[in-house]
């Protein structure tokens, strides 16, 4: 896996190591590039060769995930590999610190990186999401318009909604929106199910109706899919933005003091950024016709029929939370503060949110 950003270190132990080209291949420091032993190093400068050069040795270095940067870029390089190796901003970042954004920036850049030596068809998905929420309808219906290089459709599950309550906002939405009714007894589980039920393309991808996305989500979560060669994918839950608080957190460890890595085979990833063949998912089973932690169980018996789940990065994703009875996953403010390896005051995404 050493062309793909498995095992991804986000915080680097060491400094910036020099990427030249030596006549038959780009090496460093005189030795051809290993991954695993560059993963701690916080950058690997480019140095040109006088005259061109194959590109193909540093694209896979792209594609590992490790950060690379150039001071300038020869005419030869392609425009949009020149303009990321040349943005150089991410670099000016000091670590340390609950508010460092250091590691965040090199992370942003690597992902970036991934995407220009991932490319990968747009796939057909389709957007599973259930909603006891109508006013949050039309925000979440506008995330799914942003998403880019997919071509995609929405499956609404109304649980306990009458549609007329959605009308305006389905009405009103560019993609094709399909939708089903369910008394609000119905578990949560069976109610996604009866909206998968409709689906045409071939993937599923849940969404919550609360949370943020950004316009890359889904095509990164099939970019993964892809290079992983995984049967499931998700992200991390890492970024939270505390309502009550009016506060940002991101964790990159779990309360143990555990990491909490991304790009890692796992049994668990985020729940409302699950993505999965359509086949697949009827494979395992659905979800369980379940009231709660649908997620988790679905996740679990995928684990058990030897699925191979994988869980990339969360910098496209931001989790909201309210007071600890609104949520299915019930812990209170003070865990996530206790969590955060980041706390910023006010909603202060990843910059590939784009929000703005």
């Amino acid at each position: 896996m050493s062309d793909t950003p498995c095992g991804f270190v986000r915080t680097p132990e060491a400094g910036t190591a020099r990427l030249r080209w030596a006549g038959s291949g780009w090496v460093v420091d005189g030795r051809t590039p290993v991954v695993p032993e560059l993963r701690v190093l916080r950058a690997l400068e480019v140095e040109w060769p006088e005259r061109e050069a194959p590109l193909d040795g540093l694209m896979r270095l792209a594609g590992a995930g490790i950060p690379l940067t150039a001071e300038r870029a020869e005419p030869w390089v392609p425009a949009a590999l020149a303009e990321l190796l040349t943005d150089r901003d991410w670099l000016e970042h000091a670590p340390g610190g609950l508010r460092s954004v250091a590691d965040l920036r090199r992370e942003e850049h690597s992902v970036r990186l991934r995407r220009l030596a991932h490319p990968v068809r747009p796939p057909k998905v389709s957007i599973v999401m259930s909603t006891r929420r109508p006013a949050l309808v039309a925000s979440a219906l506008a995330q799914m318009e942003r998403q880019r290089d997919v071509e995609a459709e929405v499956l609404l599950s109304l649980h306990g909604v009458p549609f007329e309550r959605v009308r305006e906002a389905v009405e009103s939405c560019t993609l094709p929106v399909r939708w089903v009714e369910a008394e609000q007894s119905v578990p949560f589980g069976e109610v996604l199910n009866r909206a998968a039920a409709l689906a045409e393309g071939d993937h599923l991808a849940k969404w919550d109706d609360d949370d943020w996305y950004g316009p890359r989500h889904l095509a990164d979560l099939f970019m993964a899919l892809s290079y992983a060669e995984a049967d499931v994918v998700g992200t991390t839950a890492e970024f939270f933005y505390l309502e009550p608080l009016r506060t940002t957190i991101r964790r990159t460890t779990f309360a143990t003091g555990a990491t909490y890595p991304s790009e890692v085979y796992a049994d668990h990833v985020a729940g409302g950024t699950i993505m999965v063949p359509r086949k697949k998912f009827h494979d395992i089973g659905g979800f369980p016709a379940l009231p709660r932690a649908v997620d988790r169980e679905f996740l679990k018996a995928a684990h058990e029929a030897g699925t191979r789940i994988y869980r990339t990065h969360g910098l496209g994703y931001v989790l909201r939370r309210g007071l600890g009875g609104e949520h299915t996953w019930q812990l209170p403010l003070a865990h996530f503060l206790k969590v955060a390896v980041n706390q910023w005051h006010g909603f202060r995404p990843s910059l590939l949110m784009e929000a703005g």
